[in-house]
């Protein structure tokens, strides 16, 4: 049975689903996303999404497509008609279809930006053996363009880093600038030393991440100190331990840096008791 996708305002079975050539999501990577995971059928942190897509949009001075009731609605229609127990939603919106190609912005109210939705079924989501022996990561510049909180759809040099990272055979990479880690290809970066969690305080510079709130918000009601604030490639090497966070790995360990093997070598207590956490709070809370 064909996978059913969400096209402004139609279900329909991926095989049909099409956008114009001229959309300004194809031609200038002009839109933003977000991806929802699903466990148990239900969605994980979907208010965190709908308000960070909000903000994207705004930032991009972009007109939002439909109401958050109305995304949620169709985020759950979506999971019931292709038997979703877990997986992910992915949702785009773009600033549309013009007609034809430009650099100036169409007129909003003659152009309406385009709605794209689909789902990915993955089995276990929050059960990945992965967990349960830690990434690998590499660091990489940082070359990405200064606007990184807001969600684009502009992914080709984490795409890039993703790469990278298969052809040094391992699980990711950490972006460096100034010497200083900014984040993953697609998650948020943490390092533990002393018992202390440090990541990166927000800015432009990294993406707001909606793990990543949940996240912190559940170390500090568990009494572990959170210090926000930039970190060494360095001192990655020398932490104690290390994890990212995102809406598909959740919280995952990192063991290895560059070559450098972090503690034991093996996922930390810190970051599997902040999985633990995570998982079982954000079920509770799914919608």
């Amino acid at each position: 049975m064909s996978r059913i996708v969400y096209v402004n305002g139609d279900y329909l079975p991926e095989e049909e689903a099409v956008v114009s050539v001229f959309d300004r999501g194809f031609l200038m990577a002009d839109g933003v996303y977000e991806v929802t995971s699903v466990l148990g059928g239900k969605l994980i942190d979907f208010a965190g999404h709908t308000a960070r897509l909000n903000r994207s949009l705004r930032e991009l001075d972009m007109a939002s497509p439909c109401s958050d009731e109305e995304l949620l609605a169709i985020h759950r229609e979506l999971v019931a008609r292709n038997g979703i127990e877990d997986g992910l939603v992915y949702l785009q919106v773009t600033r549309g279809n013009p007609g034809d190609r430009d650099f100036v912005f169409p007129d909003p109210k003659v152009t309406k930006p385009t709605l794209v939705l689909f789902t990915q079924s993955k089995p276990g989501l929050a059960d990945s053996p992965a967990a349960k022996t830690g990434w690998k990561v590499i660091s990489i510049d940082d070359i990405r363009w200064g606007r990184r909180d807001i969600k684009t759809t502009q992914l080709l040099y984490p795409s890039m880093g993703k790469m990278m990272a298969k052809k040094a055979g391992v699980d990711d990479a950490w972006l460096i600038e100034d010497g200083l880690v900014t984040e993953g290809t697609s998650n948020n970066a943490y390092i533990v030393k002393g018992g202390r969690i440090i990541t990166r305080q927000l800015s432009n510079d990294i993406l707001h991440g909606i793990t990543r709130a949940a996240v912190l918000r559940f170390a500090a009601e568990a009494q572990m100190v959170v210090e926000e604030r930039s970190f060494t490639i360095d001192e990655a090497k020398a932490a104690d331990e290390a994890f990212v966070t995102s809406a598909s790995a959740f919280v995952m360990p990192v063991v290895e840096i560059d070559g450098v093997a972090l503690g034991s070598g093996k996922p930390g207590p810190v970051a599997t008791r902040l999985r633990e956490i995570y998982l079982e709070e954000s079920l509770k809370a799914a919608v």
